[in-house]
């Protein structure tokens, strides 16, 4: 990733790095952009044909970086002593429970099932569960001699016979017989009596088998026959494992989203009886888990920072992360890391001259839309090769560049910077956050951000329109000033709108064009020139005693 107002060399490097480390077998690297790209990145990414990088916009910790991905759902109307069996073997406390599509319906855990269960086993309450044959075959792994409408879900009683004939009798008319399931011996009165009932099963316990006659009883009221491998209290236990994790599992407990931020979800996951919640996508289709302690793993993000080196200027959030590498050409910030890293800081005009480097050092030919892409981003970076930050290396660069790609440096640089004057209607606030950097300068922060045009007229005609917002920016970030650099690309010379505190103005030794508006002459870059410059003021005006530095 570029920093978090990206400009065409940092979304550049972004995409042609993250394709080196795809074409190196790092197929998990993906390049990702943290801001709305400008008129002349969307017109490179466009005329080249390359995806343009995926948008971030902050790296809060958000359920994506730390759920868990491969989670195997049960089906809901998989029995529940299938889906117990299934935790079991995975040695997992908790499992989602989804439809026939996928989507999620809900959480099945211990705590859940042993409180639904403990309702059907109370016989105050005598609370019926749902069940249908086929799920009472499966989990008595019955020999099923007669079955009808196996699919079929019923509130099931059962009914164990151990006393008399007469009881049973008794029992069973306090109950709808569809609803009754015996289970029983060889007692054939009580088998008798059920089919005459018209029960929805009767169960052969420990292997019993039944009478050709009463069988043929049984397929006439359309009584499905099973012959159980167990005994009689084992059944009636398996029976009630028969019901479908749906109507065991949770319910109560709501999924979250993968874009949902750590620090929103930390109250639900508290409250869930097994600190897990299911993920969905915006359909509601199960995408994963997440649990209390995953949030104590290590995010499965890490990052590469491109064109920049400052926390300041990357994404919001990223501090949380682990930073692999950092490919920049800028100056030394205050990024700090717990491990050594990759870090690859040169002076040449271009983030990407150095990506280009990186391609020929690891003998990876550059695909040639990549390299137009590449040669579009050295150009976009050094005012067509005429910016004093441009070194022999970018110009050999960019001459590798155009061989490869067969495009003409000097017709490729007009069409970009064409791409980049295209104001139109754009907001004051687009043209200054298009390419905005912070920087800090001890306890003080400024911002400087940039744009390139082939005449500063039509800027400098809104320029009461750029200070309001630029006063606006600094108010915000409680500024010691923010400024916008208008780099005029013909006469390589740039003027500068700035808001600030008056204890700055008040030192500053720039030619004065207007109220705010300071000539800035042949000076074209903010990194090599302008920063420089205005840190050096802010140093006077600290030594005059007007603001300390800290």
């Amino acid at each position: 990733m570029g920093h978090r107002n990206p400009d065409t060399d940092s979304v550049v490097s972004a995409a042609a790095y993250a394709k080196l480390k795809n074409l190196l077998g790092k197929k998990e690297c993906i390049a990702v952009r943290g801001g709305k790209l400008s008129p002349q990145t969307e017109y490179i990414f466009e005329r080249f044909n390359v995806p343009v990088p995926h948008y971030v916009p902050d790296m809060i910790p958000k359920v994506a970086y730390y759920m868990k991905h491969d989670v195997r759902p049960v089906s809901g109307d998989t029995s529940l002593w299938n889906a117990v069996a299934e935790m079991e073997a995975t040695n997992i406390k908790v499992i989602p429970v989804v439809n026939s599509s996928g989507q999620y319906s809900a959480l099945l855990n211990y705590n859940a099932f042993a409180q639904n269960i403990l309702k059907v086993l109370n016989p105050e309450t005598a609370t019926l569960f749902s069940t249908n044959i086929r799920l009472i075959a499966d989990t008595l792994s019955a020999q099923q001699v007669l079955t009808f409408n196996t699919e079929e879900l019923f509130k099931c009683v059962t009914i164990v016979v151990a006393d008399s004939t007469e009881t049973f009798r008794a029992t069973l008319e306090l109950h709808t017989p569809e609803n009754a399931v015996i289970i029983t011996g060889d007692r054939e009165d009580v088998q008798e009596y059920g089919i005459a009932s018209g029960v929805r099963a009767i169960i052969l316990s420990s292997g019993t088998q039944m009478t050709k006659e009463l069988r043929d009883k049984a397929e006439k009221n359309n009584v499905s026959v099973l012959i159980s491998p167990y005994r009689s209290a084992e059944t009636a236990m398996l029976v009630m494992y028969s019901a479908p994790a749906s109507e065991m599992a949770d319910t109560t407990i709501k999924p979250v989203q993968a874009s949902d931020t750590i620090r929103y979800i930390r109250e639900s996951l508290r409250e869930s009886a097994s600190h897990t919640l299911p993920v969905v996508d915006d359909s509601n289709k199960l995408l994963g888990t997440i649990s209390e302690t995953d949030l104590l793993a290590e995010p499965g993000v890490d990052i590469i920072l491109v064109d920049h080196n400052e926390l300041s200027q990357a994404l919001e959030g990223v501090e949380n992360y682990t930073i692999q590498e950092v490919i920049d050409h800028h100056r030394l910030g205050n990024l700090s890391t717990k491990t050594p890293i990759t870090f690859i800081n040169r002076p040449v005009g271009a983030t990407c001259t150095i990506i280009v480097s990186l391609y020929r050092q690891a003998r990876v030919p550059l695909p040639k839309p990549i390299a137009s892409l590449l040669l579009a981003g050295i150009l976009a970076d050094t005012l067509v090769l005429k910016s004093t930050t441009v070194t022999e290396e970018d110009r050999d660069t960019a001459e590798y560049l155009s061989n490869i790609t067969n495009l003409d440096i000097a017709e490729l640089g007009r069409d970009i910077i064409a791409a980049g004057n295209r104001l139109g209607n754009r907001t004051a606030g687009e043209v200054i956050n298009q390419d905005m950097k912070e920087y800090h300068e001890g306890k003080l922060t400024y911002t400087v951000s940039q744009i390139e045009v082939d005449s500063t007229e039509e800027l400098l005609k809104r320029k009461n329109e750029m200070l309001e917002e630029l006063e606006i920016e600094r108010r915000t970030r409680d500024a010691l000033f923010c400024a916008l650099m208008v780099t005029d690309i013909i006469k390589l010379t740039s003027i500068m709108i700035i808001a600030s505190k008056p204890e700055f103005l008040q030192v500053m030794e720039l030619p004065r064009k207007d109220k705010g508006v300071f000539f800035l002459r042949n000076i074209v870059s903010r990194k090599k020139q302008l920063v420089p410059l205005l840190t050096e003021q802010i140093q006077q005006m600290a030594s005059a005693g007007s603001s300390p530095l800290g």
